[in-house]
């Protein structure tokens, strides 16, 4: 019995031990963070467009499990604070008419389609997500990539004059709605 609870604890403080390490490692001062600042800008019809997010790494998960992007709630579409996009013009977002200004950007996943949020609280952390603050929500179109992405990503693809789309990109998932200016 004794040699059991010898192990018992030996085997807890060696877990112990590496939880401490990994947690160490993570906290290094000079290590990369776990999800990183990241910016998305364009200019449409002369004006900037910038959206800052910070992204997430998927390290072994996938998207729309309960410990990623679970489907049917709304998520921070990114990671740490909240996704804020600056647009010094008025735009169209899918079907959606945006004054310029600062807002914060969240998505509700679901297995067949996306949505984004567009609200109207800005400077939070991201979570929780602001009830009755959504500026307006539009629904995006989305289509499978081969080969999966590691790190979440948010870009302006296929910009051309005063169009543009705003593409979420994570795990084998591309979503994307079309945004214009006048």
């Amino acid at each position: 019995m004794r040699l059991f609870a010898t192990l018992a604890c030996t085997a807890l403080l060696s877990l112990s031990s590496l939880t401490v390490t990994a947690q160490m490692a993570m906290d290094k001062p000079g290590a990369p963070p776990a999800s990183p600042d990241a910016t998305a800008q364009v200019s449409l019809g002369g004006k900037a467009i910038s959206i800052k997010y910070s992204a997430p790494s998927l390290r072994g998960r996938h998207v729309g499990t309960a410990d990623i992007v679970p489907y049917g709630e709304v998520w921070r579409t990114g990671a740490n604070p909240a996704t804020t996009i600056v647009t010094a013009t008025d735009l169209t977002i899918g079907t959606l008419t945006l004054p310029a200004g600062t807002y914060t950007l969240f998505t509700l996943p679901t297995p067949t389609t996306w949505q984004l949020i567009i609200s109207k609280a800005t400077g939070e952390w991201g979570i929780p997500y602001p009830e009755g603050q959504d500026f307006g929500r539009v629904p995006m179109m989305g289509k499978s990539v081969a080969k999966p992405q590691e790190v979440m990503s948010i870009s302006f693809e296929n910009t051309k004059g005063k169009t543009t789309e705003l593409h979420v990109k994570w795990d084998t998932i591309d979503q994307f709605v079309t945004v214009t200016t006048k």
